[in-house]
């Protein structure tokens, strides 16, 4: 922990390095109640400087107060109490009356029993966890609300059908049995998007990679598309070619692509055109609209769960631009929003090329 004073004996740049990697704040206090190692991430949150935090007093760094006022460090008692105490819950703190969650652990020695010789103090800001929980929130509230439709009406034509079968003939039993089987499909499909969701957020997203001729699944998902109803002349696909061999997972440039043109087509208007380009490092693909656009200050919005174009829900989850981006950088790619050369809305993704090292 002494690492980040470089006159210290044992001194370890990588240690300070990784320390301040991490995503939230710590605070190391010696035995006399001094702050010995302070990593970037409290030097943001407490607003104290490293080289004025080291050597002083912990109050003067810490000044941490509970909701009633009470002195969080006096309360603490770190270095009285009982020998058996190893660490002290995180609790919702106030610093200078800016919400901090605030954990503690007990370093002894000996470890079992011993006086305390160090004690690490670890700070997270309460407004990341506040987001977080208004993130669930919404996610459970969209997830009802999309799920309620599809099933009364699945759970209304099952029960009419049931019911009332001889009094239908084969044409209205038809239009009923297909509206049915088009709510399982809504159904599926949100669960698909629940599920991705939920391998993006924990890093459990798996690629695996085969080459993948890009135009070649741009040419299906717009056949998909105009098999669905959709006019063949409002979709054109535009290839520069030669393009370098992409190792790619396919399922998953498929579900890309499909949900850039559901957005195009769902928030835009004219044309959808899909531009294939080699770069410098891979390849390139746009997605074009006639529409609207989206207004520059709204451009690092888009990829957000639950964002609405223009704030008008036009159907669907908002989850869709957030899986895009989650599928594109699992590939090592990026991407982003500007305004079309002709108007509207690009979306343009690049993925590497090269294939995968297997060994």
């Amino acid at each position: 922990m002494r690492g980040v004073n470089t006159h210290d004996r044992g001194f370890d740049p990588a240690s300070v390095i990784a320390v301040d990697d991490l995503p939230d704040g710590l605070v190391a206090v010696d035995d006399a109640g001094r702050v010995v190692s302070v990593n970037r991430a409290a030097e943001r949150l407490t607003g104290v400087p490293r080289e004025r935090a080291i050597g002083a007093d912990v109050t003067d760094v810490l000044p941490l107060r509970d909701a009633e006022g009470r002195d969080w460090w006096k309360w603490l008692d770190p270095y009285g109490g009982l020998s058996i105490r190893s660490r002290q819950v995180e609790l919702p703190l106030l610093l200078d009356r800016r919400e901090l969650l605030v954990a503690a652990r007990f370093v002894r020695s000996p470890a079992r029993g011993g006086r305390v010789v160090r004690v690490v103090v670890t700070l997270r800001d309460a407004a990341a966890r506040h987001r977080l929980e208004r993130s669930r929130a919404d996610l459970v509230s969209t997830v009802a609300h999309e799920l309620r439709s599809p099933l009364t009406s699945v759970k209304g034509f099952t029960a009419t059908l049931l019911a009332k079968w001889e009094r239908f003939n084969d044409a209205q039993k038809l239009v009923m049995l297909q509206t049915v089987n088009a709510d399982a499909d809504r159904v599926t499909r949100l669960i698909t998007e629940l599920l991705d969701v939920s391998r993006i957020e924990s890093g459990r997203l798996e690629i695996r990679r085969q080459v993948v001729d890009i135009p070649a699944r741009a040419r299906r998902i717009i056949a998909g598309r105009v098999a669905a109803g959709e006019p063949e002349d409002r979709f054109v696909l535009t290839v520069n070619e030669p393009l370098p061999e992409t190792w790619l997972d396919q399922d998953k440039i498929d579900q890309i692509l499909a949900n850039l043109l559901e957005n195009a087509v769902r928030h835009g208007r004219g044309k959808v055109t899909i531009v294939v380009e080699p770069v410098e490092w891979g390849v390139a693909v746009s997605v074009r609209d006639e529409g609207e656009g989206v207004a520059p200050e709204l451009a690092s919005r888009v990829f957000r769960q639950f964002w609405r174009g223009n704030g008008r829900r036009r159907g669907g989850t908002g989850l869709g631009l957030f899986i895009v981006k989650g599928l594109v950088e699992a590939h090592g790619g990026t991407i982003g929003v500007q305004r079309a050369p002709g108007g509207g809305a690009e979306f343009r993704f690049t993925v590497p090329t090269g294939a995968p090292d297997f060994a």
